[in-house]
C-alpha cells in the first residue's frame, strides 16, 4: 500500500515508518494542514470539510484535528499540507501516519 506514495529521499530507522519500518497502512487516506508539531514524532493535522444540513438545504464548514505519527524521514512542520493514511493504533490517540508532504510551509 505504501507503494502509492513516493518514497522520501531521507532514510530513518523508525519502526513506525511505513517506508523504512514495518507499519502497515490500511483504511482511509486524508489530506490536511499541520497545525501543531510540538510533540515528539507526532503532529496535529487539521482537516476542513463541508457538512450538508438538510433542514436549511445548505452546507456548513466543519473541521477535525487528527493526531498523526510524523516519521523522521518526512519531518512535517507547522503549515505543511500533508497526506495522512490510517494505520494500526500507535498510541491511545494516534491511528494515522504522515505519508507524504504535498507542499511546504512558506
Amino acid at each position: 500500500m505504501s507503494l502509492m506514495f513516493k518514497k522520501p529521499d531521507k532514510t530513518c530507522n523508525d519502526r513506525n515508518c511505513p517506508f523504512h519500518g514495518n507499519l502497515p497502512i490500511r483504511g482511509r487516506i486524508l489530506e490536511g494542514v499541520v497545525v501543531s508539531a510540538k510533540m515528539d514524532k507526532t503532529v496535529i493535522v487539521r482537516r476542513d470539510y463541508l457538512h450538508y444540513v438538510p433542514k436549511f438545504m445548505r452546507y456548513e464548514r466543519r473541521h477535525s484535528r487528527i493526531p498523526s505519527h510524523n516519521p523522521p524521514c518526512i519531518n512535517a512542520k507547522e503549515g505543511d499540507r500533508v497526506v495522512i493514511a490510517e494505520c494500526r493504533p500507535i498510541s491511545k490517540t494516534v491511528s494515522f501516519v504522515v505519508v507524504e508532504k504535498k507542499e511546504e510551509a512558506r
